[in-house]
């Protein structure tokens, strides 16, 4: 077994149990807590340097927080889904794979808008979502038309980044 595996192996052992607990408290839920726990360790798994650690639960417990995080928007994003194709003749409601597929494609999207400023994607989200013109945009938000185009611009440079930048 190799020294990184080995690490985490340790990790493992000693605080799993304490990590699943601190999990179950903030999530006040078991399966999740589980789930999450897993998540962290599979994490240190894929990390490619050494793990010399001088506060192994400190650094679990941020791993884990980001994890947390992640859980809740997608609850978040799921919750609003499915509130939006409740109103949706039956008919018209997707399937669980096609609904599956959205969810997914919503969570990339959060992720990706995630890095931009409040007011760039703000702006952003008015111009793509609500298809209002950068005018429009200035007057709603109090901006000069100049700030408008440069947040647009911003935002979707930022997202090509992201998409193409590997």
């Amino acid at each position: 077994m190799s020294s990184p595996e080995f690490a985490v192996q340790t990790l493992y052992s000693h605080h799993h149990g304490w990590l699943n607990r601190w999990l179950r408290q903030r999530l006040g839920n078991a399966a999740d807590a589980a789930d999450l726990a897993q998540d962290t360790f599979v994490r240190l798994l894929q990390k490619t340097e050494r793990l010399e650690l001088k506060a192994p639960r400190a650094f679990l417990r941020t791993i884990a927080r980001g994890l947390v995080i992640d859980h809740w928007r997608r609850e978040e994003i799921e919750r609003a889904y499915l509130e939006t194709i409740a109103h949706l003749p039956e008919a018209e409601t997707p399937g669980a794979e096609a609904r599956a597929l959205i969810l997914e494609l919503l969570e990339s999207i959060a992720r990706m808008l995630e890095g931009l400023k409040p007011k760039v994607r703000q702006a952003f989200l008015l111009a793509q979502c609500e298809e209002l013109t950068h005018k429009q945009i200035a007057q709603q938000m109090g901006l000069s038309l100049r700030t408008v185009e440069r947040y647009v611009a911003q935002a979707l440079y930022h997202c090509y980044l992201l998409r193409y930048e590997s």
